[in-house]
């Protein structure tokens, strides 16, 4: 297990998530506990001057101008959690909420929001002991950073809320005394501190870095073994021809497509037929998957522009440099959470086309309905219906939320991100997206069975072998809402792919060609 040394290296989404999962552990080197140390004491400074700096000596949003005594800060900062705890909805995934934790120590350890050690080290208690606050999922509008969500996230520092603690929910006094261990008392700045950020939203962006790039890797697998039962044509995939219209997602997926059939006897069988073209779902999958894949990277890289930053407020330079800025917005991050529910979107949008292909039994030794005695057997028409469903239902979230902006704070904040909306609604978007491909590999299996004896390339036939492992040929109507949970599965905990990857590499084949790192996690 290796280190990493919060507030000085450099987080990438695939690091975030191995803290999280414990696969790599945190801790704040010497020099890190330093700067710490001296914007906690710049901000004692502050106070014992009497200078006014918001929120160390005022109060917050319209009350910024009013003085709050030195014998007060303390309480003010207790205040600022009890105040702003008002979210609403379901309690987000423990994982994302562990997320948020990690993110806000490594803000808050770069020096410039004046926290005190102990108050950073218990946050890493959480974390390593894997106590998570319980946080709401509605309640922030992502601009002066996710306030509310933040709020219930740091209750249990002060012995208020509610933790997941031992597979419970738990409340915080009482998981506080279980441990021995004492509520903090925050000094001046630290509350607005904890509250101040844009860690909700930028959680969520990590969990839609990490499950879009697992779908997308899925489209194209499920995608060339439906375009093989389909009798599709791989000269769409031509290099020379992406080289003309480079974008790099675009090359990628073609690099991927072209591995994923080579060496196919199903590809190879029609070599001489005189189908001109195939239909865009099937030709066009490096335009369409290129271009979502463009988007995730876009998503990728202002994720982790976000996760190395300091988003609260006022930053702390030193005692006599002190700037109330707006760090904390969201917009920058909104927006392509909202380009990366369109982009996911569409990916759902050309599955469903490419899974009425495969039922029209237009092509040559495919039965209508992937079934022989259709009639008294509907075949799989049905689960077409459901992707439909789910196709439109995701095209109905995809109106962005950093469309909108409704003034808060009596107009102090005037212009808001709503970036946790447009975070939570990846998540719904992806989920939609993980059933539309299962119905896509449900259908497609069916199809590649009537293609034998013919045999597919090394990866498609493991990963054809991987679905019939848990899911049989169907020649008789049956109750497919098993093998869709099954397939969605497959797909969901990355199954899948990692057999795809794992079959390339045991079999020497570059399946992610020249982009890998670029289209990775870390």
């Amino acid at each position: 297990m290796n280190d990493f040394n919060f507030g000085r290296d450099r987080l990438t989404v695939g690091l975030a998530l191995d803290i999280a999962r414990g696969h790599c552990s945190g801790k704040l080197a010497p020099d890190t506990l330093e700067l710490i140390k001296q914007c906690r004491r710049d901000v004692e400074t502050i106070v014992q001057k009497g200078d006014v700096v918001y929120g160390i000596n005022t109060g917050f949003g319209p009350l910024c101008t009013t003085i709050i005594s030195e014998d007060d800060t303390r309480k003010l900062q207790e205040n600022i959690l009890r105040s702003h705890s008002v979210g609403m909805g379901d309690i987000v995934p423990d994982e994302t909420a562990k997320l948020m934790l990690i993110l806000k120590v490594h803000a808050l350890a770069q020096g410039f929001s004046g926290i005190a050690v102990a108050t950073l080290k218990r946050i890493m208690w959480h974390i390593e002991k894997n106590i998570i606050p319980l946080v709401p999922s509605q309640g922030s509008v992502g601009a002066s950073g996710d306030l509310a969500p933040l709020a219930h996230m740091f209750l249990p520092l002060i012995g208020l809320g509610e933790v997941f603690y031992q597979g419970e929910k738990t409340a915080s006094a009482a998981m506080l005394q279980q441990e021995n261990m004492p509520a903090l008392q925050l000094g001046p700045k630290e509350g607005l501190a904890l509250i101040n950020g844009t860690q909700f939203i930028a959680a969520h962006a990590i969990k839609a870095v990490e499950r879009m790039k697992n779908c997308l890797d899925t489209a194209d697998i499920i995608g060339a073994m439906t375009l093989e039962s389909l009798l599709g044509s791989v000269k769409p995939f031509d290099t020379q021809l992406h080289q003309l219209r480079a974008y790099r997602g675009n090359l990628h997926v073609a690099h991927r497509l072209r591995i994923l059939l080579h060496k196919s006897e199903m590809v190879q069988s029609h070599q001489d037929c005189n189908r001109v073209q195939d239909p865009y779902s099937l030709r066009c999958m490096p335009q369409v998957h290129g271009a979502s894949r463009n988007a995730w990277l876009h998503l990728k890289n202002t994720t982790e522009i976000e996760i190395n930053s300091v988003t609260d407020n006022p930053i702390i330079f030193n005692a006599g440099n002190t700037i109330s800025g707006g760090n904390f917005h969201g917009q920058p991050i909104a927006l392509p959470l909202d380009y990366t529910v369109l982009a996911s979107s569409e990916l759902g949008n050309i599955s469903d086309r490419r899974t009425f292909l495969l039922l029209e039994g237009a092509v040559g030794g495919l039965p209508k309905l992937l079934m022989k005695n259709t009639g008294i057997n509907s075949g799989f028409m049905m689960p077409q219906y459901t992707s439909a469903a789910l196709v439109t239902e995701n095209k109905s979230l995809c109106f962005p939320a950093s469309a909108d902006s409704i003034p808060t704070s009596l107009g102090q904040e005037d212009h808001v991100s709503m970036g946790s909306i447009s975070g939570r609604r990846v998540g719904q978007v992806l989920d939609n997206l993980e059933k539309i491909l299962a119905v896509e590999l449900l259908c497609a299996a069916q199809a590649f069975d009537y293609r034998k004896p013919l045999k597919s390339g090394k990866i498609i036939e493991t990963c054809h072998q991987l679905v019939r492992r848990y899911i049989d040929h169907a020649e008789e109507d049956r109750v497919f809402a098993r093998d869709l949970e099954i397939a969605r599965k497959l797909i969901a905990e990355q199954k899948l792919s990692q057999t795809a990857e794992e079959t390339a590499e045991n079999e020497k084949i570059n399946l992610q060609g020249e982009y890998h790192e670029l289209f990775g996690l870390y």
